[in-house]
């Protein structure tokens, strides 16, 4: 037996019984991924809660692999374009993203019902979508084109105006808004308003110039994006709303695909232990937005149920009814999530 041949078998055995009391899979070749997303950076303990659940996930991941597995996050759409994140993944160009679901309505129309208008009221009703026959129609469409969740995340919001306030559907006639989807956008134009189409890191600049008067966003972005500078007004989104937002963190179905299972249970097993700190931290950053647009001199407003079934009864016979004239799935989708209301 010569030199290399008893180095193959040496490493073959190792890599079976594992070395060190570390399983296989951690001595395999390193393996890294890249996590973009549009929100400001942070650090693991200190501002938006999207970035720092994208690096506690990194670090949880590598953690958890022994540091076979790493993850590189790339906050402020620094690694690509906001709106071109969801087809990366699809293609397999980008690793993760989380990004709002609702932004890939245009080449998927049934990411559209991540923020559909009224639908979801409350975090009691976003969190029982994972396990309803809505959660699962709406993964099995994902994972066909080539996209999985890996975190649900559900996120309330409201609308921060700069001249008069936007509580009610009668507020806005004659306003210019961003509504932040296809379907937020219906409900908007049936009110009265004019309707603005950006991502959310662009809502200041707008709001700045003028070239809009009120912003629907998360409250979590409300602050990161530090519209209290220009409002005057907040409907905030802390008890209940007709704006709730999915925007899980998700992987590409084509690197996922390619990594060892032991890493795909590490990344799936970190992704759900995320799902409760989102949470938390989208309650706690409610009443947190409501509490720092109070401080620099805004008008808050909290929603009742007459003015949610307002906003309810426009979105039924607009929004809800052509998502679901879209297509057969988006029927199918809009069924099994009426019966969670």
């Amino acid at each position: 037996m010569d030199r290399r041949d008893f180095m193959k078998i040496g490493t073959g055995a190792a890599l079976s019984a594992g070395i060190g009391g570390l399983p296989s899979w951690a001595w395999a070749q390193q393996a890294s991924l890249k996590i973009s997303h549009q929100f400001p950076g942070g650090t693991l303990t200190e501002g938006d809660f999207r970035d720092r659940l994208c690096r506690q996930f990194a670090q949880a991941v590598e953690k958890k692999t022994a540091g076979a597995l790493k993850c590189a996050v790339y906050p402020g759409s620094s690694l690509m374009k906001t709106n071109a994140q969801f087809s990366s993944m699809r293609k397999g160009a980008l690793d993760m993203s989380l990004v709002p679901l609702s932004y890939a309505g245009g080449e998927v129309p049934e990411t559209n019902i991540g923020l559909m208008p009224a639908l979801v009221p409350s975090y009691e009703v976003g969190t029982a979508w994972k396990t309803s026959e809505a959660g699962k129609l709406l993964a099995k469409t994902l994972d066909a084109k080539g996209v999985m969740i890996v975190s649900w995340i559900w996120q309330a919001g409201g609308v921060a105006s700069r001249e008069r306030p936007l509580v009610s559907p009668d507020d806005a006639k004659g306003l210019k808004v961003r509504g932040g989807s296809r379907e937020m956008d219906m409900v908007l134009k049936t009110a009265g308003a004019s309707v603005i189409s950006l991502p959310s890191n662009e809502i200041y600049a707008g709001m700045q110039t003028g070239a809009m008067d009120a912003a629907m966003t998360s409250s979590t972005s409300f602050m990161s994006f530090k519209l209290e500078e220009l409002a005057k007004h907040l409907t905030s989104g802390r008890n209940r709303t007709y704006w709730f937002m999915l925007e899980p963190l998700m992987i590409s179905k084509d690197v996922f695909s390619r990594l060892p299972k032991a890493q795909q249970d590490a990344i799936m097993e970190v992704g759900l232990a995320m799902e409760k700190f989102g949470t938390d931290a989208a309650k706690a950053d409610d009443v947190a937005c409501a509490n720092l647009y109070a401080k620099a001199g805004a008008k808050v407003y909290d929603m009742d149920d007459a003015i949610l079934k307002k906003w309810q009864d426009i979105a039924r016979e607009t929004a809800w009814k052509d998502f679901a004239n879209r297509n057969e799935s988006c029927k199918a989708l809009m069924n099994a999530a009426m019966k969670l209301i």
